[in-house]
């Protein structure tokens, strides 16, 4: 919340500070080798429609998307997960 105080992202942030929609979304693990009781890197892109446009769930702390890959998951259309 400070961090967004601070700095003006120009998007909504969600700040989930019991975990729940983490663990709704199956992205919260309490023990993984890199960390303990948090969310493994994940980007939800929804669209003004409220569809899910992509996904991606890194296996550990380190792990995130490239730019391409997202933007090839949004040129290809809406999601069918």
């Amino acid at each position: 919340a400070q961090y967004l105080t601070e700095h003006a992202v120009g998007f909504p942030v969600l700040i989930d500070e019991r975990r729940d929609v983490a663990k709704a979304y199956g992205v919260w693990h309490r023990l993984g080798l890199d960390a303990l009781n948090i969310a493994r890197p994940a980007l939800f892109v929804i669209g003004p429609e409220g569809t899910v446009r992509s996904i991606y769930v890194g296996d550990s702390q380190r792990e995130f998307p490239t730019r391409e890959a997202v933007l090839a998951d949004l040129t290809a259309g809406p999601s069918s997960s």
